[in-house]
């Protein structure tokens, strides 16, 4: 019985093509195929790297028969590289299955690492990187969108997401909403390449840095964002609750607008009503 073939993980450039590794380079040239997610793409980088080893497609779309077709080639003895279109493979990008079943059938997986957007843009991003959740790429639409983002809104991890170039507005606007207008929030658009950009600021002025220049709103996109501080999620909640006091007075008691707004907001009671009694008319309280 053949030994089985190795399969590679291998990082390619998220944008400038001088960040591929030497080594990435010698495995791409000593594999027998490489796994590439879009091989129109990929084939543009072999070029520029003088790798002439064949490409076949692998895509979460990909067949069971393309994926036995790799895994059979494995068996016999042959060494793939496993490429995305750009950065670590399996990093929001194809790979998963192909990997775990190359692990069930006894093949070495190996990484070369190398470019990442998310690492890239966490090391400039000047918040904090000591713990940090990587979301990948929200939901295009707006409603579930905006659960997710209320699942995290109290995530004490720095929050790392993916975005396109269609949604990144929509994506902000949401994130100033649920977030809050002041939490920090750091955009890193077209890592590496010509047009590379980066503002650091409150989620509103994020909103306003992308609207100031359509320019802005072009490429791919990372999002940084802070994880919550209890006290400014606080602040704002009895922010947000001191409105809907407001709101009620006219209909019903100061107590009773506090406990609806405490309810509404998770505000805290005993908090929100010595707020609003200072706010209030002396006929309100």
């Amino acid at each position: 019985m053949s030994e089985l073939g190795i399969l590679y993980i291998v990082a390619t450039p998220i944008g400038n093509l001088d960040d591929i590794s030497r080594r990435a380079i010698d495995i791409l040239k000593s594999v027998q195929l490489i796994a590439a997610e879009d091989t129109r793409h990929s084939k543009r980088l072999m070029q520029s790297i003088q790798v002439d080893t064949p490409l076949v497609s692998h895509h979460d779309f990909s067949s069971e028969s393309a994926i036995r077709k790799i895994l059979s080639k494995l068996q016999s003895g042959q060494s793939i590289a496993l490429i995305s279109d750009a950065g670590t493979p399996l990093i929001s990008d194809p790979g998963y299955k192909l990997v775990l079943l190359a692990r069930q059938q006894g093949s070495a997986v190996i990484p070369i690492p190398g470019a990442s957007a998310m690492t890239a843009a966490l090391s400039v991003a000047g918040l904090p990187t000591d713990r940090f959740v990587f979301e990948g790429f929200l939901s295009g639409k707006s409603g579930a969108r905006q659960k997710q983002l209320q699942a995290l809104a109290r995530e004490k991890r720095t929050i790392v997401i993916y975005e396109s170039t269609h949604r990144i507005i929509a994506s902000l606007e949401d994130m100033r909403d649920v977030f809050g207008s002041q939490r920090q929030i750091f955009i890193a658009r077209e890592l590496t390449k010509l047009f590379e950009s980066h503002f650091l600021g409150s989620a509103a002025d994020c909103v306003a840095w992308l609207e100031q220049d359509s320019n802005h709103q072009k490429g791919e996109f990372v999002v940084i964002v802070a994880g919550c501080d209890e006290e400014q999620e606080e602040a704002r909640k009895q922010q947000q609750a001191l409105e809907i006091v407001t709101l009620l007075r006219d209909e019903v008691s100061m107590k009773k607008a506090v406990a609806i707004a405490s309810q509404i907001t998770g505000a805290r009671k005993n908090r929100l009503y010595e707020v609003a009694l200072q706010t209030a008319e002396p006929d309100e309280t």
